[in-house]
């Protein structure tokens, strides 16, 4: 099933949510609890988006988001 493409700014709160969590899983990450918050502040956002309303709002636009996210998040 095709679906629209992604709007740039979802794109971009996907790539800083998993940046935040990768800033997490580190071994004792500094500022613990603002990395806390602010995965939670971006996870109610994604989770929120005006773009998930709708027909879109399926598991494998969500899986789509997330890979497109990691490959743009690595480019330097």
């Amino acid at each position: 099933m095709e679906h629209a493409p992604f709007p740039l700014d979802l794109i971009k709160l996907q790539t800083e949510w998993q940046l935040t969590y990768a800033a997490l899983a580190v071994p004792r990450p500094a500022h613990t609890t603002a990395l806390r918050r602010r995965l939670q502040t971006l996870s109610g956002q994604l989770q929120f988006h005006p773009y998930w309303t709708g027909p879109c709002r399926t598991p494998a636009a969500g899986v789509e988001l997330r890979r497109l996210a990691r490959t743009l998040g690595e480019r330097p």
